[in-house]
């Protein structure tokens, strides 16, 4: 046996030494596709069926390609420059750089990333005068590039309605703008790259005689464009190895099929299906959950992980009775972990969304535990919670020119540049504040009319929130301002509502925190002994610190241990010692989306399975009976997910002190505690609120910090209301 194949277990030797068939590698999670891929290489290589340059690779990230080309030239001592081995977007970039006459290229075309395509797709909007209310610039964005990825160009693409019309002629001009400009976005290098083999005989036959064999790695996840791709280079014989594992396809929602899966076993007449099934990174009882799990969906190609390292340790479930309390029992098991030895780096903690990271971030932050957002921000980084806490500060403050910049033409208000460059001048001649040179700069018609609207709604924001509590300010300023109108109408806005909504639940709990802190005695240095209370500063200045401060510290500098936050779509490919799986309830994981969408509580099911096989040694699973919604108590019940786990494989730490649950994927309502709150409110009594007026109790729930009260507002109609912050007074 060759030396490269030594230490393969039989399936793993099966699929490396197959046979000049094409072949399906149905690889489960941690079970060696890597280096089964890599030593297929090395063993087709050495022992001569192909030269280097006979073989494509096709990795779906860079990182990924990197490592399968280090890994070869461990195993062989040859020069691997100039292999095809990338992913989908580098190859088709090589093969247009290659052929970009044949292509219809500039020699020196540019490629468009996302922003960049966005701009474009903008301004080819502005041109056409197309409103970018009714047609917002991203679902433009997703029109085109989701019909570039099913093969479609605009004289392809057929309307169904005024909607699908108008983004049409947004297509078709922006295909315009781009063979102008010259430039290519990720879509089209694909796109672009099928035509041209398509359409040109001869370089189809060179390439389709030239590649052998051709590998694909997490073919799972390839949409319908990359296959027929693949299938039209691999049409002469090419012998072709796909590598997946269908039970961990979860981007349908960037167009991946793993039907693809499928559909290869018959269009390239598949006679045998290897399975990797012995997984070399997970315990026993984590590995036996996760295939509990996932036997609930139907269709799966069908795979049992198992590993001989042992059972390990039960999975622990733990049940809260608040999000803060669940935030409590992971941060402390945290620090119970370090102190055993393990390091914070070797340790994650997922969320489905990305909303949920708040709480857990400002626990950390309060234990002084370092922390990396992996994939994304820190949630006071985020751009959406900027925004509003632009609009917060200047309410508070209109001398503030940083948060004046940010948001004076966000949304957009048809205010430019070269106005904002007049207001910068004469404040800098006068020696004043953006704001106060923003009241008197002696604009042109338009510039004045929309810089003084602007003017106006922050002033009738100061004025409207006057009275109200800060959560219910904040709320105010994110309708008001028209953030989130803006986000509504975003197709990829509902993550940025969710974190506006947590900032809401943020300020709830900053008050609550305030509320409940003890005076704070300064230095003493003129002999006085007076002290001062938090409660005396503006809740609003107050509020605005803790989220800088919040944003600015605890972060993990470069190569300091710290523990990995991110969402389970991120942890995709990551393996840690511990894992920790927050937020597990109905309506959150499963998210209450896609319980109705079809497909969507199958591919939410995968998803669960992905983020319990990134664990290695250790897995938490913990869930909440409330969690806090626009300041107000939201009661959950239990993710399905934890009731399709085995009873035997769960060490269920702690239960609960109330059993309160409901039914229901949104889980809106609750049990009624008592008809009368500790505070003395009842049903039927009049009470008055400084946002939504006079209005009726028709509900009362819960007790304690936890009441709340079902109003009937005789305008606003009826509102849920969190009694400790809706300073409610009665009639």
């Amino acid at each position: 046996m060759s030396e490269i194949l030594q230490g393969l277990n039989q399936p793993q030797l099966d699929a490396t030494t197959h046979s000049t068939s094409s072949v399906l590698v149905l690889a489960g999670a941690g079970s060696g596709k890597t280096r089964v891929l890599t030593t297929r290489i090395a063993w087709l290589i050495q022992t001569g069926q192909i030269n280097p340059f006979e073989l494509m690779a096709v990795t779906f990230t860079n990182k990924a390609a990197k490592e399968m080309l280090l890994r070869i030239t461990s195993m062989l001592p040859i020069n691997t420059r100039g292999m095809w081995i990338g992913t989908f977007h580098g190859l088709c970039n090589r093969l247009l750089r290659t052929h970009f006459r044949e292509a219809s290229l500039p020699q020196t075309f540019q490629i468009l990333d996302s922003a960049d395509q966005l701009s474009l797709v903008k301004r080819v909007m502005k041109s056409l005068s197309i409103d970018e209310v009714r047609y917002p610039f991203r679902q433009a964005q997703y029109f085109i590039n989701s019909n570039k990825e099913e093969g479609l160009r605009p004289n392809k693409v057929e309307p169904i309605d005024e909607f699908s019309r108008t983004l049409t002629e947004v297509y078709r001009e922006y295909d315009r703008a781009c063979a102008n400009e010259g430039v290519v976005d990720f879509s089209e290098l694909l796109l672009r790259s099928y035509e041209l083999l398509l359409k040109n005989e001869r370089l189809l036959k060179h390439y389709q005689n030239r590649f052998k064999h051709i590998l694909v790695d997490e073919f799972q996840d390839t949409n319908k464009l990359q296959y027929a791709w693949l299938k039209l280079l691999a049409d002469q014989g090419a012998c072709v190895m796909a590598v997946g594992d269908d039970d961990q396809s979860i981007y349908a929602f960037r167009g991946a099929n793993s039907g693809n899966m499928l559909s290869f076993e018959t269009d390239f007449s598949i006679e045998k299906v290897v399975k990797l099934e012995q997984n070399y990174r997970s315990l026993g009882n984590i590995l036996d959950g996760a295939n509990a799990l996932i036997k609930n969906n139907d269709g799966r190609l069908g795979k049992n992980l198992w590993t001989d390292q042992g059972e390990g340790e039960p999975i622990r479930v733990f049940r809260a009775m608040t999000d803060g309390e669940e935030a409590s029992f992971i941060i402390e098991e945290i620090q119970a972990l370090r102190n055993s030895g393990i390091e914070l780096k070797n340790m994650a903690l997922l969320y489905r969304s990305n909303a949920q990271s708040r709480i857990l971030e400002h626990g950390l932050f309060s234990s002084g535990i370092p922390y990396k957002v992996y994939g994304g921000l820190r949630f006071f980084e985020r751009q959406e919670v900027k925004h509003a806490l632009a609009y917060l500060r200047l309410i508070a403050s209109p001398d503030d020119d940083g948060a004046l910049l940010r948001i004076i033409n966000f949304p957009t208000r048809g205010i430019g540049n070269r106005t904002i460059e007049s207001i910068r001048d004469l404040a800098e001649r006068s020696g004043t504040s953006l704001w106060q040179a923003a009241c008197s700069a002696p604009l042109s018609g338009r510039a004045t009319t929309a810089v003084t609207g602007f003017i106006n709604l922050i002033e009738k924001l100061k004025n409207e929130t006057a009275g109200f509590s800060l959560p219910e300010l904040i709320e105010h300023s994110i309708e008001g301002s028209g953030l989130a109108e803006h986000y509504q109408k975003d197709r990829d806005g509902q993550d940025r509502l969710e974190n506006l909504n947590e900032l809401i639940n943020a300020a709830s709990a900053f008050i609550a925190d305030r509320d409940n802190a003890p005076s704070l005695e300064p230095q003493i240095e003129d002999g006085t002994e007076e002290g001062f209370n938090l409660t005396e500063i503006d809740p609003l200045i107050d509020f605005l610190a803790h989220a800088s401060l919040e944003a600015g510290d605890n972060q993990a500098h470069a190569g300091e241990d710290a523990l990995q936050l991110m969402t389970v779509h991120s942890a995709k490919g990551l393996e840690f010692h511990s894992v920790f799986i927050s937020g597990l309830e109905e309506g959150l994981f499963p998210h209450e989306n896609s319980i109705n969408e079809h497909g969507g509580l199958e591919e939410e099911r995968r998803l669960m399975y992905v983020a319990m096989t990134r664990a290695m040694r250790r897995l938490y699973l913990s869930h909440s009976q409330m969690r806090m919604l626009h300041g107000q108590t939201r009661y959950n019940i239990e993710s399905r997910f934890i009731d399709e786990i085995p009873d035997n494989l769960l060490k269920k730490i702690n239960d609960a002190k109330s059993s309160t649950t409901t039914a229901g994927p949104s889980v809106q309502k609750s049990t009624i505690i008592s008809q009368k709150t500790q505070r003395g409110f009842r049903i039927g009594q009049q009470v008055q609120h400084a946002k939504f007026g006079v209005g009726t109790v028709v509900q009362v729930e819960g007790q304690g910090a936890d009441s709340r009260l079902q109003v009937n507002f005789s305008e606003s109609g009826l509102k849920w209301l969190a009694l400790e912050y809706a300073r409610l007074t009665r009639v």
